[in-house]
């Protein structure tokens, strides 16, 4: 998906399984979105029995401290495996990063990369779950409180909604208040104790931990205020908006936050 499989639906985000190919850097042409389903089913994704999470969990321990990267290479490895909706997502750097906070808000502004680390910082560390059932156990994330970027600007009374999108403008998510008000809901820097790289949505992508990893948006180009929620990409093909794990697309698996 637009997932990791954690690693991530973007792309949502599949667990067990090491990122992709690599986008080409700064390509500009993008391929037509596709359906989670049929992605996953042509790339064999099924929802892990007891066993196979048992088996992942252990290799997620073993992959991350392996800085070859080969455990990536295992079935269902225990890292991340990211599946996106397009061929390719522009990449940024330290340099071009720039998230901009606006729409509904008195006082809009925009952050660098060294604006976001210099505010105080959040780590969590909670398991991350896929819709399709794949689970990484204990997945160190750290950023800043999304809350605090628009109440920074100046949140409008007539705000009912905080909207993130993708650098490649095909994908995106919409949190109500109370969502993102969340202080398990971060505007993330880092995972695993290492900067994000472009595979797992960096420089900066949001990481909403109670929440199936569809809704945690890579490659984030900004934070728009809106009046009201519009569906995201993946809610617009039947996913629930509020995707709480356990409570929330006919799962009933152990929460993550």
């Amino acid at each position: 998906m637009d997932s990791e499989q954690p690693e991530e639906p973007e792309h949502r985000e599949e667990p067990g399984e090491r990122e992709g190919r690599e986008d080409r850097e700064d390509r500009e042409d993008r391929g037509s979105p596709v359906g989670r389903r049929v992605l996953l089913g042509a790339l064999g994704v099924a929802t892990a029995p007891t066993l196979q999470r048992g088996l992942e969990s252990l290799l997620a321990a073993a992959s991350g401290k392996d800085p070859t990267g080969l455990t990536g290479l295992l079935p269902n490895g225990g890292g991340f495996r990211s599946y996106s909706v397009t061929s390719s997502v522009p990449r940024r750097n330290a340099e071009t990063c720039r998230l901009p906070v606006d729409g509904l808000v008195e006082r809009p502004t925009a952050y660098t990369l060294a604006g976001l680390r210099a505010l105080p910082q959040t780590r969590l560390v909670r398991d991350v779950q896929c819709v399709t059932g794949r689970r990484v156990p204990r997945t160190p994330f750290e950023g800043v409180r999304l809350s605090r970027l628009p109440d920074a600007a100046g949140v409008r009374p007539a705000a009912g909604a905080v909207r993130l999108t993708r650098f490649d403008g095909a994908y995106s998510e919409s949190l109500t208040p109370d969502q993102a008000r969340r202080a398990d809901v971060l505007v993330a820097l880092r995972v695993r104790d290492e900067d994000l790289g472009h595979a797992h949505g960096g420089p900066v992508r949001l990481y909403a931990a109670p929440m199936h990893f569809y809704q945690s948006a890579k490659w984030l180009p900004g934070i728009t205020v809106t009046e009201d929620a519009e569906p995201g990409y993946w809610e617009e093909r039947g996913y629930d908006t509020d995707a709480r794990v356990g409570r929330s697309n006919g799962r009933d698996d152990a929460p993550t936050s």
